[in-house]
């Protein structure tokens, strides 16, 4: 796996792989994205603002996520454990279906929170859909934990962090 910076040309490919990871969610019955959230113009700005990233397989886009500071007011609701120490926030982070099962996800998060080390970030917040058991595990397992919680338009989410 190589890890990039995406590209205003990988946007397509970004895009298609969403698409078909909502249908492949939604076939698990995980409603948490739809063709509201995310946007083609959501990955545009990441890709604008250089905070996605793209995982490639065989020139194939495998792994997107975008690591910035900025979240929504929701985010007030957690008892963060790291109040005071510098962090970041994943979002968006999804494998393409076709690359699923293959521990990807897992590795993708490491590489993530390896980066941010070498770059001095302490600790490391995102939000996950209640209802989808696949990134509650990755997360949980990944010694993420759970600080509160958000109630958006498709739900509940869960509110996460880990000290780096």
């Amino acid at each position: 796996m190589i890890y990039r910076l995406a590209q205003e040309s990988d946007i397509d490919a970004v895009c298609g792989l969403i698409k078909v990871a909502i249908g492949s969610m939604e076939k698990q019955r995980i409603f948490q994205w739809d063709d509201i959230y995310p946007a083609r113009e959501d990955f545009l700005d990441d890709i604008r603002k250089k905070q996605l990233y793209a995982g490639i397989v065989d020139d194939d886009v495998a792994v997107v996520y975008t690591v910035n500071k900025d979240c929504e007011k929701e985010y007030e609701n957690g008892r963060w454990n790291y109040p005071d120490c510098e962090y970041r926030i994943i979002h968006r982070l999804c494998v393409n279906p076709a690359y699923q099962n293959r521990g990807i996800a897992k590795s993708t998060l490491a590489h993530i929170e390896e980066e941010l080390r070498k770059s001095n970030i302490e600790a490391v917040r995102l939000d996950a859909f209640s209802e989808n058991p696949f990134a509650l595990s990755l997360y949980f397992n990944a010694g993420y934990k759970k600080v509160g919680f958000a109630d958006w338009r498709k739900g509940r989410f869960y509110l996460l962090e880990k000290r780096l």
